[in-house]
């Protein structure tokens, strides 16, 4: 059996797994990791509040160390089909380029890694594993999936040694980045509490706008850092500011806004948290009349450049002619979740298209990605070519 990267692509990409749906994604996985001699469980986990989700975690071989390949086969929902100009579940392939959802983020990139393990596997004998650990729930809350998958290895006494995440990571061109780490998350919404009352008479009332602005001021006027090294500044940007107030001659009594604050290893989730309550605090004047709420997607984190990151470097380098930049940059990832566990950097394809209409990418970058995923392997298991 020969897996061909491009033709998992499409396949995995037909199946319509707009998270928390299966839809057929894993099944395929699977069956054909199943094929290559990967022992293979479904892990379906449940938690109140939130969709039940389908994950699997694959294993091919006993010994250590255990190379993971982590990623997910949901993708976010396609949006207005009429704005598609190629329909995105039927991957469609149009002067060298493979559009369809997921086709960037990141089934591509599972198919290059299954395709890269199958060489491994038949050309060569090796000490050690190869696992995949693949979610339905990247996409959502990421609640029912990577983190719980997880915590069953650990219980299970399965350990990883190293882990690469096939995120798209490259801002523009094929090659040009990696990641390393990634900022932290965290969203928060202000409540501010005051006294409703007539524009033509502001001593009888206490305007929650006016509050609201003060203390989204005291949050934005000076910067939370510089950077550093590895890390660019971390940003607050506030993302909504609602009132609720149609009149034009009415003071309102509550406000809202959000905000989100991606921040480097300079802070933690709690510090921030401290630090918000301060300048809020100073700002609302001591009076009590706001509540806030966070949650927190993931703590910042970042592994220094070593054996695995230096690794995927080489091997980017001896397949593009270019070395890849070891960057922190973007959103978020399950990587967050992983390196709790064992070193993780990132490698996948160019993600200009990512989430957007006609997501799309080049099949000559699919074929070079899966050359990549198999140098690693080599590199990794000390297998001279």
């Amino acid at each position: 059996m020969l897996v061909d990267a491009i033709d998992l692509s499409r396949q995995l990409i037909k199946c319509p797994s707009v998270t928390p749906d299966e839809a057929g994604a894993l099944d395929l996985l699977q069956s054909t990791l199943e094929s290559l001699g990967f022992t293979c469980h479904r892990l379906v986990f449940s938690e109140e509040g939130t969709p039940d989700v389908d994950n699997l975690y694959a294993r091919f071989g006993e010994g250590s160390p255990n190379f993971c390949f982590a990623g997910h086969t949901d993708v976010v929902p396609p949006g207005n089909l009429n704005e598609w100009t190629h329909d995105p579940f039927e991957a469609d392939i149009v002067d060298g380029i493979l559009y369809g959802r997921g086709a960037v983020d990141m089934k591509t990139a599972i198919a290059s890694f299954v395709s890269a393990s199958e060489c491994l596997i038949n050309k060569h004998r090796f000490n050690g594993s190869l696992s995949f650990l693949i979610t339905g729930d990247e996409e959502g809350p990421a609640i029912n999936g990577t983190r719980k998958v997880l915590d069953w290895l650990s219980s299970a006494g399965e350990k990883l040694d190293s882990c690469l995440v096939g995120e798209p990571t490259n801002p523009s061109r094929f090659g040009e980045m990696m990641k390393i780490g990634r900022r932290g998350s965290m969203n928060s919404v202000v409540t501010v509490n005051g006294v409703q009352g007539h524009v033509a008479y502001p001593k009888l009332a206490d305007s929650a706008s006016h509050r609201l602005i003060r203390m989204m001021r005291a949050l934005l006027d000076d910067p939370l850092d510089n950077g550093n090294d590895y890390f660019d500044a971390s940003s607050l940007q506030v993302t909504s500011i609602d009132i609720n107030n149609p009149t034009e001659n009415l003071i309102p009594g509550s406000a809202e806004a959000r905000f989100n604050i991606r921040f480097n290893d300079m802070h933690s989730s709690d510090t921030l948290k401290n630090w918000l309550k301060e300048k809020l605090d100073k700002s609302a004047g001591g009076a009590v009349n706001y509540n806030i709420s966070t949650r927190v997607s993931g703590e910042s984190f970042i592994y220094p450049p070593g054996p695995l990151s230096n690794l995927v470097a080489d091997c980017v380098q001896q397949v593009t002619g270019e070395r890849p930049e070891m960057s922190t940059t973007g959103g978020t990832s399950d990587a967050r979740f992983v390196k709790d566990h064992c070193p993780v950097c990132e490698f996948g394809l160019v993600g200009k298209t990512m989430h957007k209409v006609d997501e799309c990418c080049k099949l000559s970058d699919i074929t070079a990605l899966t050359e990549i995923y198999e140098a690693i392997l080599e590199g990794y298991f000390c297998i001279e070519s």
